[in-house]
Parts: structure tokens; C-alpha cells; sequence
């Protein structure tokens, strides 16, 4: 374990920018710092005792905007086309800020006064200004739900089977069909909107931590109110998993059997829905694998364990897979991700994603999220 915490320190270590403040993830494939990867990385640094996280959570608040939103990119370098903004992203990411800087303070880090109000402010943001009409909260593009190609988008994108440079062409036409608020933030599409069952959780989850934080008691009641619109909205019976909602654009794909469906269980207080959920995360025939979980069902026409986000093993899901497993009390089923995460993360060589079958790494090798190992007991 101290060989492993080690190689996840240098992982770090390799892409710290002092100057920034944040590790870009990749600092040669993704040279910009992301939302959600700094968010893992604060909650790395954490296990190993850096205060770095500290200013690596401070460093991705920093790109918010006087409205609340939160981007999901900050540009090192030349303008990248994701909307109008010149120096950031006009589309933000699951908000995985809020359970980092629960793990700071639980870790003994004081967190910087202007923090939690940030934070409440993002969150503010997607309560007000992302919701639905039946109170979920919706995304506008693919990048917001972090997992780019999912094949839970095929419907939007048109496809019966994987096409990377398709995917690539309707990213593009998306920021055009993408309509902006004043302040140069997505608001809305007129060819993608979804309410995702993952990225529902974990806005409900956010609520939560926020509420633990603050001993605000708003929070604690919208996490409860959109877990019960997801429950209520998203459960999918015949897979025993929470299924996205498609409000323009999309159709059938939304209910393809991924890891994303399982994320709810992070929020749902539903027992009986939990059981069924957590007993496939240790079937080999759904998502149980030597390195990991697989993002899709091994007997879905859909997995492919070496394409992006078509079945591969991801280290930010296996943790927030393992947070949600210790939450109800599954003690086999988080030592088994434990297990898996740091030996594939040794095996892929601290990898983007992996082969969830051999554990050869795909992806950018090394990418900072990879250190999450180090979280593990």
C-alpha cells in the first residue's frame, strides 16, 4: 500500500501546475483543468494528507460565473469551442464539489470561507435554472454528464452501432444548437436535452454533503425531493436500474443497461430497488469484472471493453460506485472495488479507463483521476 500511495502521488505530482493551482488531467491529452477531474483529484490529494486539494477544489470554483454556474472547463491556452465564453467552457459537469469538500473537512483540512457559499451557489444554479417541469434537472449537451459517448446518447446521435468521428461531428453541431443565457452559460438545446439518472444523483447527493456541511436544512429537503423524482421518474423495472429521461431529442438508448443506472443508489432510499441494483454491481454477467466495473452489461450487444465509454472500466464511477456500496452497509461488495481499483490502477499504469476484463489501460496514461487508488483501505 505504501508503494501503491506513492505511484499515486507522482501521478499528481507529474501534472501540478503551482502557478494554477489544479493538475490538468492529462497535461499532453487533456492540457485544461475539468471540473469533475479536479473535483477526483482534491478527493486524491485528500487521502494522501496534501493540502493541494484545498486549492485544487478553490481552483475549479474559480471559473464561476456571478449567476452560480460552475464550467466545466478552464482554458489554458487558446479559446476551445465550447460556447461563447473565451477563457471557459459555457457547459459544467456533475457537481462532485460538494462531496470533495466533505472529504476535505472529514480528512482535517480547513476549507477557505468562501467555499461553501460558492458551492451553494452552483447548486442554487441547478435547482433554479436546470430544472424541469417534473423537477428534474436537465443537461444540454453530452460533455455535461461527463460521459462523453455514452451509448445511452446513441438515440440523439442516430447510431445502431459506435461511430467515434459521428460522435465527434454532433459534439460540434451541439454547440450550435446550444441556446445561451446573457452571462454566455447553456441554458438550453433545441436538438439535446436529458435528464440523466447519474447526473440526478449526483446533483441530489451534492444537496446532501452541502447539507452535512452547513447544517442547512433546504439542502437535506431537495436532496430528498429529487431523490424521490428519481425513484418516482427513472426506475427502469425490467433492467433493475435507473434509466435517463429524454426531454428533446433522444428515444430508446436512454434505458441501455450502464453504470450510470446504478449511481442513484447513492441518494434513493428505496431498499428493494437498492438490493437489485447492488446484487448486479457483483454479477459477472452484468457489470462484476477482474479490474472493475464495466460501464455496460458484459452481455449487452452494446459492450465493447476498449472504446470510450462503450463498456470499459472507469476510476471515478468505481469510486463513487464504492461510496454509494458503503452507504447501504455492502461491506463484500466495497472490498471488491477496492480490490479491482488498485490493482487495475497499478495494471493500466494509473490509466484514463481500462479493459475491464485484462485491466490494460486506455485512455491518457497517466491520468490524475487514476490516483483515487489511493483513497482505498
Amino acid at each position: 500500500m505504501t508503494a501503491l500511495r506513492a505511484a499515486c502521488r507522482t501521478v499528481l505530482d507529474a501534472s501540478w501546475r503551482p502557478t494554477d493551482g489544479f493538475c490538468p488531467p492529462n497535461p499532453t491529452v487533456y492540457p485544461h483543468q475539468w471540473l469533475w477531474d479536479s473535483c477526483f483529484h482534491t478527493i486524491a490529494w485528500a487521502a494522501l494528507g496534501d493540502r493541494r486539494g484545498v486549492t485544487e477544489l478553490g481552483s475549479c470554483l474559480r471559473g464561476q460565473l456571478p449567476s452560480g454556474f460552475v464550467p466545466h472547463m478552464r482554458y489554458l491556452g487558446p479559446t476551445v469551442d465550447r460556447g461563447p465564453l473565451p477563457d471557459r467552457s459555457s457547459y459544467t459537469q456533475p457537481p462532485i464539489y460538494a462531496h470533495a469538500a466533505r472529504v476535505l473537512h472529514e480528512a482535517g483540512f480547513a476549507l477557505p470561507v468562501e467555499t461553501l457559499p460558492a458551492i451553494g451557489r452552483a447548486l442554487e444554479w441547478l435547482w433554479r435554472d436546470r430544472r424541469t417541469d417534473d423537477g428534474l434537472v436537465y443537461l444540454v449537451h453530452p460533455w455535461e454528464s461527463g460521459a462523453d459517448d455514452s451509448p445511452r446518447w446513441d438515440s440523439w446521435i442516430g447510431l445502431d452501432s459506435y461511430d467515434r468521428d459521428s460522435y465527434r461531428d454532433v459534439d460540434r453541431r451541439l454547440v450550435t444548437d446550444t441556446v445561451y443565457d446573457d452571462d454566455g452559460a447553456a441554458r438550453w438545446s433545441h436538438s439535446f436535452v436529458a435528464a440523466p439518472a447519474a447526473f440526478n444523483a449526483l446533483v441530489a447527493h451534492a444537496f446532501g454533503e452541502l447539507a452535512h456541511l452547513t447544517d442547512d436544512s433546504m439542502w437535506a429537503d431537495r436532496s430528498a425531493e429529487l431523490a424521490a423524482s428519481i425513484d418516482r421518474l427513472l426506475w427502469h423495472d425490467e433492467s433493475g436500474l435507473w434509466q435517463d429521461g429524454a426531454i428533446v431529442g433522444g428515444g430508446s438508448s436512454v434505458a441501455v443497461p450502464t453504470l450510470d443506472g446504478a449511481l442513484p443508489l447513492l441518494v434513493t432510499d428505496d431498499a428493494e430497488k437498492a438490493s437489485r441494483v447492488l446484487d448486479q454491481l457483483l454479477d459477472p454477467a452484468r457489470f462484476a469484472a477482474p479490474y472493475g466495473l464495466r460501464y455496460v452489461w458484459a452481455d449487452h450487444p452494446r459492450y465493447d471493453p476498449d472504446a470510450y465509454w462503450r463498456g470499459p472500466a472507469w476510476p471515478q464511477l468505481n469510486y463513487l460506485v464504492w461510496v454509494a456500496a458503503r452507504r447501504w452497509g455492502r461491506d463484500d461488495l466495497a472490498a471488491e472495488i477496492a480490490g479491482w481499483s488498485r490493482a487495475a490502477a497499478v495494471r493500466s499504469g494509473f490509466a484514463e479507463f481500462w479493459n475491464p476484463e485484462t485491466g490494460a489501460g486506455r485512455g491518457a496514461i497517466p491520468q490524475g483521476w487514476a490516483a483515487l487508488a489511493a483513497v482505498y483501505p
